[in-house]
């Protein structure tokens, strides 16, 4: 089926909503053929495409349904195929092939004065090494692709390195100037670790407009679509230091949802310094993010270190006057890991900074129980109020910045350097309370970091559960700009407690607000009252 060429926008989308059957991208494009593509287009067509039921592209057929894990390994894009190499581009891109995970193909365009033009991609475009080359097709063009990847030359003029890709669902990672992948984001995420199951939007066609030779930016339409949300969204991505993406969504939903989450980011935290589920491990860390970063609009830093809990644990942090939030890898030091393969020192921060008025809400926060360092465990994101009804519309936009960012917006404050757990009470004794803990937090820098060892700042420490008791705060003397706060905490019969604790002086606040979840483990407690670990 092909739509003539003289057929109006208005005509097309009218078409559209009388019929059963969605026309795949590649032939509602022949509208844009005669009207130039734009923001508008999309989401005219995706709004049209809300009214009906959501119907997933065909499942792949031939060798493609029939790769395995194996094969798919053996499968590599072949650099000089990348589009734009000749064109003396900044940017190039690359496709992933569809196939073993990826079983739904992915249409995309290019955008060359404002008109959008299918890209094809073929066998030609792919090496397939060992006995896979002999099962694939010469030039055989395939039905679509899995995702893109786009390369640029930001750490070095000589060489293209990879900056973004998006790949399977919504999913999609980026990096800043000397980083290395870690944390992923996702366009949105749908009912998440609610009891029941998961909706997961898919990005299922994008439009990349062709870069021009002096630009530095790249932008990028997508398409979504799901069973309760269908959406148009645009990314403009600058790479750099910190690389940012700004992201524009509207979203149009076929049904209700219980619960919408925005800007999610997805990570991995297998344990550190202050985890009470210890490994058998030689490395000290093992993470690609280690907290919950949030800035308000008063100015206040807040800090959760994140966990490795026993059981899912959820977190909600209320949305009164939030400017910036996300998930941080704090520690930046080789030696703060010790792993020269996973160089988890240099995996990305990314923090999400709202534009416009998004209303009420809360971001969420999941952490689930993982045995192994491969498990993402760590979920993030923005929850609206009031959750939305089926034949509403949304739309959000915001900032996202990717890279090894500072430790803080205002750098007046004294920042949380680390945090350590252990048994409660003095260090080197036979531990006589198993419900005792203690915690130990470094702040470095800032007012407080250059105040002298006989200063009297105030630390402010306070639990929703139990008591705290030896409470201190002093310099460490061979670190001129760092101070110490350490108290014991005795957590009674309560499963979980929310601990905070900042330093104040002169009545404000001169370091990030620490906050901190202790889920009680029975085990651990356990082990603790037979055979206390020495300090």
């Amino acid at each position: 089926m092909r739509f003539a060429p003289s057929l109006t926008r208005r005509s097309f989308v009218a078409m559209l909503l009388a019929t059963t059957a969605v026309p795949s991208f590649s032939v509602a494009q022949t509208t844009a053929e005669a009207e130039p593509f734009s923001f508008d287009w999309l989401k005219s067509y995706m709004k049209a495409k809300s009214a009906m039921p959501d119907t997933p592209p065909a499942k792949l057929a031939g060798f493609l349904d029939q790769l395995s894990y194996d094969d798919y390994r053996n499968i590599y894009f072949l650099p000089e195929a990348a589009r734009w190499s000749n064109d003396g581009s900044p940017f190039r891109l690359q496709a992933f092939h569809p196939g073993w995970l990826f079983q739904e193909p992915v249409e995309i365009f290019e955008i060359s004065n404002s008109t959008a033009t299918p890209m094809a991609f073929s066998t030609d475009d792919f090496e397939y090494r060992n006995a896979l080359e002999r099962r694939v097709p010469p030039h055989a063009e395939l039905p679509g692709i899995a995702g893109l990847k786009v390369t640029a030359p930001f750490n070095s003029a000589k060489k293209y390195d990879e900056l973004i890709t998006f790949l399977g669902a919504s999913y999609f990672r980026a990096l800043g100037r000397g980083n290395s992948y870690g944390l992923s984001a996702r366009g949105l995420s749908i009912d998440t670790w609610l009891g029941g199951p998961e909706e997961f939007p898919r990005f299922s066609a994008f439009w990349v407009v062709k870069p021009e030779t002096e630009t530095d930016v790249l932008e990028i339409y997508a398409a979504m679509d799901s069973t309760s949300v269908t959406g148009a969204y645009r990314f403009v991505i600058k790479p750099g230091d910190d690389t940012v993406i700004e992201v524009e969504a509207e979203l149009y939903f076929r049904n209700a949802v219980q619960q919408l989450g925005l800007a999610p980011l997805t990570s991995m935290f297998y344990f550190s310094e202050h985890s009470e589920r210890r490994f058998d491990d030689f490395r000290p860390q093992v993470h690609d993010t280690d907290a919950l970063k949030v800035v308000l609009t008063s100015g206040d830093e807040l800090l959760r270190p994140l966990n490795n809990p026993p059981r899912v644990s959820n977190s909600y942090f209320p949305d009164t006057e939030m400017a910036q939030f996300g998930l941080i890898q704090r520690d930046r030091s080789y030696d703060d890991y010790q792993d020269a393969g996973a160089q988890y020192h240099n995996r990305p921060s990314v923090m999400i900074e709202p534009v416009g008025d998004w209303g009420a809400g809360s971001v969420r926060l999941v952490e689930i129980p993982a045995e192994l360092e491969i498990d993402d465990n760590i979920v993030m994101f923005w929850i609206p109020e009031d959750a939305p009804q089926a034949g509403d519309t949304r739309s959000y936009s915001y900032k996202m910045h990717w890279g090894a960012l500072p430790p803080l917006v205002n750098s007046d404050l004294a920042y949380v350097l680390s945090t350590r757990t252990g048994v409660g009470g003095p260090s080197g004794v036979p531990l006589t309370n198993p419900n005792l803990r203690k915690f130990v937090i470094d702040f470095e820098g800032g007012a407080l970091g250059e105040m002298a060892a006989d200063a009297e700042p105030v630390p402010v420490v306070a639990t929703s559960a139990g008591e705290f008791s030896n409470v201190v705060l002093h310099k460490i003397d061979d670190t001129a700009n760092r101070w110490r706060l350490f108290f014991d905490v005795d957590g009674q019969d309560a499963d979980l407690i929310e601990l905070t604790a900042h330093v104040a002086g002169e009545a404000q606040k001169l370091s990030e607000v620490w906050l901190y979840q202790w889920v009680r483990d029975p085990v651990v407690d356990t082990a603790l009252q037979t055979d206390p670990p020495g300090q």
